[in-house]
């Protein structure tokens, strides 16, 4: 489970920590938070990973999978992938770069992308829990290359709006999701927009300072409020993830791969994933010439 470290005072005109938890590993994957931990805290965010490896590896490894009453978002934060799906194009993704799928009412994948130039990548790939009238609705795919993806100064604006620039990702209104790249000893203060009180960040390479240090594969949760949010990055400058929102007010309930807002949609959705993947199976080699299998819905 997660290594909680309890965090300092810091001043009281900016957002309190709650905690620092470091993440589990396994593999080329760091977990970060999942749905029955921190992501019940940080609703409608419940999910989040980071990973890092040789993507040529770690396509072979992922098998495909179902999800349902989720939205899924994979950010590059090192190195790049390519995309190859006859329903959304093709191209490359390398820092700044998404991936976006709304799974909704149900949906297969897990071998997508496939490996770029670069040797290794790294990323983080989060969750959203969806509103009761996205959780069984249609299924939706977005590739967004780096150059489409936003700056609103060391931000890379993935989802919602900040600072005037606006992500193309169709996401549910609410929610912030942020990229932020900081110079050694850079000092950046994010204010969230009115009525995210729900806030948290991760750290991908470099130290960051919020009144105590946080290190690489950790999470920093904060306390509900309006405050701002003021990071300071190591002598090394930080790469890191930050998310706001309004908050989820459903419940969360559970499948393997599904999280939806009540009983009667995860029946709906799980027997709607056990259908996609009845005809799945009569579908045969779906591979494209360039390696990846698009997401089937």
């Amino acid at each position: 489970m997660h290594e909680n470290i309890e965090a300092p005072d810091v001043t009281p005109t900016e957002r309190q920590l709650a905690l620092v938890a470091t993440g589990r590993g396994h593999g080329d994957i760091l977990r970060l938070m999942s749905p029955s931990d921190l992501g019940e805290h940080l609703k409608p965010f419940v999910f989040l990973d980071l990973f890092a490896g040789d993507m040529r590896l770690m396509q072979e490894a992922m098998p495909i999978h179902p999800h349902s009453g989720i939205a899924t978002v994979t950010v590059f934060t090192d190195g790049d992938v390519c995309f190859d799906d006859p329903q959304a194009g093709s191209g490359r993704l390398d820092y700044g770069g998404v991936e976006w799928m709304r799974a909704g009412g149900g949906v297969w994948h897990g071998k997508e992308l496939s490996a770029g130039e670069s040797a290794t990548i790294q990323g983080f790939q989060l969750w959203i829990a969806l509103p009761p009238e996205l959780e069984n609705g249609p299924v939706e795919s977005q590739y967004i290359e780096a150059r489409e993806v936003p700056a609103a100064g060391p931000a890379r604006v993935i989802l919602g709006k900040y600072e005037g620039a606006t992500s193309p990702v169709r996401a549910p209104d609410g929610i912030v999701y942020l990229l932020v790249r900081l110079g050694a000893g850079e000092r950046w203060t994010f204010t969230p927009p009115a009525g995210h009180t729900v806030g948290w960040l991760a750290v991908a390479k470099g130290e960051l300072r919020l009144g105590q240090v946080v290190q690489p594969g950790q999470i920093a949760v904060f306390e509900e409020g309006r405050e701002p949010i003021a990071l300071e990055a190591g002598l090394d400058g930080s790469s890191l993830v930050i998310g706001t929102a309004e908050p989820h007010d459903h419940p969360l309930h559970l499948g393997y791969y599904s999280v939806h807002t009540s009983a009667a949609a995860l029946e709906a959705g799980e027997r709607r994933i056990a259908e996609i993947g009845e005809r799945l199976s009569e579908t045969g080699d779906r591979r494209t010439t360039t390696g990846t299998i698009p997401v089937y819905r």
